[in-house]
């Protein structure tokens, strides 16, 4: 109902001229459903809201009042109670709020999805989100009110004085002897933000923040202008089970005369990503004379591999083990989700080569 609804309304305001039409404008929109495990899913869902709000509350009204078998009592109080709510204050402020927060975050959300995100724009991506959740939280209070006022006018919803006291809507003759401004501001604004903050300071604290900058150190970037001998010494002490003693303090040198043969070395030129850099040191045979630093490169690769690979790969175990496989045994279903995971490279493969690439897989498991 919300599409054809807003079909109507699109093609109402081409007949007056108001919208422009041509390839790739006014494509159909409807909710977006939010996912239980992608947070951009989330901010996709509050962007259609605010698109789609004067259709949704067309519906909704519609569905309140119409008598039609398709919409018992239950359906219409339920389309009641979220009309009431979506006509309120507190709606168009936490809509607002949510989807600005989220649009900060979504940017990181996705990059840290990515199966080749490059670890040291993973740590530029999270500092400069820190940055700026901090800096809304210091300067963007006044901002979300406009945004919110401008809404709620558009939109015929009332608006709140802030200079006013606030009332509990669950104890409303109980004085709170405080104003809306501050309800909103500090018991909402400043604590939702605080703690986005502070989930981001828990998921990247400063141990998981230097690993990764160290890690970062490595990038052959800009003709490794990172480069950075204590902190790849550093990066060492990490995987003191990788590193022995003798083998950190033999590092040293290895690093000093690495650097200088490498950025001398045009086949190292122009490099992106440890990646490629670990691809043409087999390539050079490099690999065989400093060991211990393509040992750190391949540490390197495999950390992102353990960490979002991991739980995407999680993830994917709801599409196999459905409803209808509910049984399936263990063997069987880490048959079906290596073949679902790696769908991608199987669907190059020949039926003729599907029992040699089954044994591949096996023994890397």
């Amino acid at each position: 109902m919300i599409r054809e609804k807003q079909n109507e309304k699109v093609q109402e305001a081409i007949g007056r001229e108001e919208v422009e039409t041509g390839s790739g404008l006014n494509q159909e929109l409807s909710i977006a459903r939010a996912g239980d495990t992608r947070w951009s899913s989330h901010h996709k869902t509050l962007v259609r809201l605010v698109q789609l709000y004067p259709t949704i509350i067309e519906v909704l009204q519609y569905i309140q009042y119409i008598r039609n078998s398709d919409f018992n009592n239950v359906h219409q109080r339920q389309a009641n109670g979220i009309w009431t709510y979506m006509k309120a204050y507190d709606f168009a402020y936490y809509l607002h709020l949510m989807k600005h927060i989220l649009g900060i975050t979504n940017l990181l959300s996705q990059a840290l999805q990515r199966k080749d995100q490059d670890i040291v724009n993973a740590i530029q991506m999270v500092n400069a989100t820190k940055q700026q959740l901090q800096t809304y939280k210091l300067e963007g209070f006044d901002s979300l009110l406009k945004d919110v006022a401008s809404f709620c006018e558009k939109n015929e919803i009332e608006i709140v004085d802030m200079e006013d006291e606030y009332v509990n809507p669950k104890y409303k003759r109980k004085k709170t002897n405080i104003t809306n401004r501050h309800y909103y501001e500090v018991e909402n604004f400043n604590t939702v933000l605080d703690m986005q903050l502070q989930e981001l300071d828990n998921r990247f604290s400063e141990v998981t923040i230097e690993l990764l900058t160290c890690v970062g150190s490595l990038s052959p970037d800009d003709n490794f202008s990172a480069f950075n001998v204590q902190k790849i010494l550093r990066l060492a002490e990490f995987y003191s089970f990788d590193f022995s003693y003798e083998e950190r303090e033999s590092l040293m040198i290895e690093l000093s005369n690495y650097i200088i043969i490498i950025r001398k070395d045009g086949m190292f030129a122009n490099l992106n990503g440890i990646s490629n850099l670990a691809k043409r040191m087999v390539e050079t045979k490099k690999h065989l004379s400093y060991t211990l630093v393509y040992r750190l490169l391949k540490l390197a690769l495999i950390l992102p591999v353990a960490t979002t690979s991991v739980e995407r790969y999680f993830s994917s175990i709801k599409d196999v083990k459905t409803d209808l496989r509910n049984r399936m045994g263990d063997d069987y279903m880490n048959d079906c989700c290596i073949c679902y995971i790696e769908r991608d490279l199987l669907a190059n493969v020949s039926v003729d080569d599907t029992s040699y690439v089954y044994c591949v897989f096996s023994n890397e498991i």
